[in-house]
């Protein structure tokens, strides 16, 4: 039963889905008029290249061997997904949320792409840093950057948050998916560029 649970929480919480989640917290905490049909149209897109893309770009890589499992277990696996992922979040910054829109969700995801190349280098020099802890980390951030700049009341998210994280950290520990300085690694290279920017746009 616990490596059920364990093993639910890597997978519910998997990378892929945070900047969605982003995307939502964002839309439910924004006192900013934005036409629903707006909303609705950076959602679908975020879902398309975020999520089912990078699938159906996985299951491609699977076919042809590049990679084993999901979870990008060496770091040989991680260079072709975090590459791919690095242009497709580009993209997202060139077409679906540029500046000029909104500048958030803009500075959001330019801190995710400086956080999926600094996990590339690493991976390069066959270092791994745990890309479940890197966006989690990213989210977390944000989220409590939006609380401080709108001036709302965020305590339970960041406490369930804080939850969430140590859940993960938990979940990739059991699984020996990581250890402890890889996921110290990965909270800093998820944390740390969201804090950077926020100068520009707090």
């Amino acid at each position: 039963m616990k490596d059920f649970i364990l093993k639910s929480i890597s997978f519910v919480f998997h990378p892929l889905i945070m900047p969605l989640l982003g995307v939502l917290f964002y839309f439910s905490k924004t006192p900013r008029f934005i036409p629903e049909h707006v909303m609705k149209a950076k959602v679908f897109s975020i879902v398309i290249l975020t999520i089912i893309l990078p699938i159906l770009l996985f299951f491609l890589l699977k076919t042809i061997n590049k990679v084993d499992s999901i979870y990008l277990k060496s770091t040989k696996e991680r260079l072709i997904p975090l590459l791919i992922n690095s242009i497709i979040t580009f993209l997202i910054l060139l077409r679906v949320l540029p500046p000029s829109e909104i500048i958030e969700l803009y500075y959001f995801f330019l801190g995710i792409l400086c956080s999926t190349l600094t996990c590339f280098i690493l991976a390069v020099f066959k270092i791994k840093a745990s890309i479940h802890i890197i966006a989690a980390s990213g989210f977390f951030m944000f989220a409590v950057a939006l609380g401080i700049h709108y001036q709302i009341n965020i305590n339970g998210t960041i406490a369930l948050m804080m939850i969430i994280l140590g859940a993960i950290a938990t979940s990739r520990l059991h699984l020996k998916a990581h250890n402890n300085q890889e996921l110290i690694m990965g909270f800093f290279t998820g944390f740390t560029p969201q804090f950077l920017f926020l100068n520009y746009w707090l």
